[in-house]
């Protein structure tokens, strides 16, 4: 396959400063319900990136489960390898692809982990597959097979049978801060706007970026 061939002209209008909100996260939600509107699956999938202790980058995609002024928040196991990633380097880039609208959102920031409480609010929300699910899966752990872990299932689902499912300690949220928030929109000719926004002492600085 020649993917040096593939190529495709973007006729998305464009994005310019009077377009955008004042901050960020107004921004964010405006293009999210945008790309629910269109129809763009998963749009709360985003791509998160950490960084070994050797400095070898890891990326995974998270699902978006939280939006505040504090940042951008998503549940992982305190065992995997993003969750002890970030518990040496907090420092974590966020990135969300809705390529049907030619679009792409990038975050960076500081990440730190949500409330216990906070954590239990959205567990006991989820689905008890999944709640069973966090409890039988050694998240980045080595599994011999798939049989091993549907068994790791059948045996904490006999265990909770009949009573609610409690979060296990080592689940919970982790919440990326906003430092950059950058706002891409492809135009033709390789010519896109890129907008970011940058956090100064008092409040924000949005810059234009060549594409």
């Amino acid at each position: 396959m020649d993917f040096a061939a593939l190529r495709r002209e973007y006729e998305s209008q464009g994005l310019d400063l009077p377009d955008l909100a004042e901050e960020p996260v107004a921004q964010f939600r405006k293009w999210y319900e945008e790309a629910v509107a269109a129809g763009v699956h998963e749009p709360n999938a985003m791509t998160l990136s950490t960084v070994a202790p050797d400095g070898t980058p890891s990326s995974r995609y998270v699902l978006l489960r939280g939006l505040s002024d504090d940042g951008m928040t998503f549940f992982t196991n305190s065992e995997s390898q993003k969750a002890t990633e970030l518990a040496g380097n907090p420092r974590a880039a966020l990135t969300f692809g809705w390529l049907a609208l030619h679009r792409q959102v990038r975050v960076t920031g500081a990440a730190h982990r949500l409330s216990d409480a906070d954590s239990d609010a959205y567990f006991a929300s989820r689905p008890r597959g999944s709640q069973l699910g966090a409890w039988a899966s050694p998240q980045s752990s080595v599994l011999a097979d798939r049989a091993e872990l549907e068994q790791r299932v059948v045996e904490i689902d006999k265990r909770f049978e009949g009573v609610d499912v409690p979060r296990p300690a080592g689940w919970g949220g982790w919440t990326v801060g906003f430092d950059a928030v950058e706002f891409w929109q492809g135009r033709r000719s390789r010519l896109h706007d890129r907008l970011r926004y940058r956090r100064q002492a008092n409040g924000w600085t949005i810059e234009r970026l060549a594409p």
